[in-house]
């Protein structure tokens, strides 16, 4: 059963400038069904609209065509926002709070009650191992401690769904390892994960589907099995991919 659907969502980027008008391509005709319960990885170049998938799914961007849909519930949609966590790729917190207190901001505009409140950062501070740290300052911490931040606020409202934008971006060996460890975890508690990245030795650890976006269109959807059988793995299909994809032709010069 499809947990999220795109049908030929299109964003087109438009900046005016000196009295022109110009347009550049985001994502084109995107259409990706993401099944519930699996990890579906986004590939990608940088600039090739990875972060802008993301954010239409999500509703922070309006598409200039096309639809999102999550539990068939066409997207932009409050109720439906609730059942989805995400994680930006570079996550800014108030430098000045503590752990404690960023996830207990993060729990009042989620709207849990006071009564789940405690119990939920506990949680969540587990599943990240930040107990220990919890009273720390935001200005304190390492990279892959925001990192793990980011996590826990993405986990606090117990979603469904679980959206991650370059998730092992900065971190080291260990931080990698780590994430690579609970996005499974995640997945045996039933949660569907859909993340991007660019580290394609990660991607094929752990995703069972894959989807390879080039110039801002979907070139191809891999399963697990395709790179387990291909000599080379998933890094030789994405290469093999991007190279022969026609280059995309640019818009056509906007209208002043």
């Amino acid at each position: 059963m499809d947990i999220i659907r795109t049908e030929n969502l299109t964003k087109i980027y438009r900046k005016r400038h000196l009295g022109k008008l110009k347009e550049t391509l985001g994502v084109r005709n995107l259409n990706l069904e993401i099944r519930e319960g699996e990890i579906f990885s986004l590939l990608g170049l940088n600039g090739s609209g990875k972060t802008t998938t993301i954010k239409l799914l999500l509703g922070l961007l309006f598409p200039t065509q096309g639809r999102v849909y999550i539990r068939e519930k066409l997207m932009p949609n409050k109720e439906i926002v609730r059942l989805v966590g995400y994680l930006p790729e570079l996550p800014y917190f108030y430098k000045y709070l503590t752990i404690d207190e960023l996830l207990n901001l993060y729990g009042c505009l989620s709207e849990i009650t006071s009564q789940e409140i405690s119990q939920r950062i506990r949680q969540v501070l587990k599943i990240v191992a930040l107990e220990k740290e919890r009273n720390k300052r935001i200005a304190e911490l390492s990279r892959g401690m925001l990192q793990r931040v980011g996590i826990a606020q993405a986990l606090l409202h117990s979603p469904e769904i679980v959206i991650f934008d370059e998730p092992v971006s900065g971190l080291d060996p260990v931080g990698i390892r780590e994430m690579r460890e609970l996005l499974l975890k995640l997945k045996k508690e039933g949660k569907t994960i859909f993340f991007s990245s660019h580290i394609i030795s990660e991607v094929e650890k752990i995703s069972d589907r894959a989807g390879i976006l080039d110039q801002g269109e979907l070139v191809c959807i891999v399963e697990q099995k395709d790179w387990f059988a291909r000599e080379g793995g998933l890094e030789e299909i994405f290469l093999e991919t991007i190279k022969s994809a026609p280059t995309v032709f640019a818009l056509e010069p906007a209208q002043a």
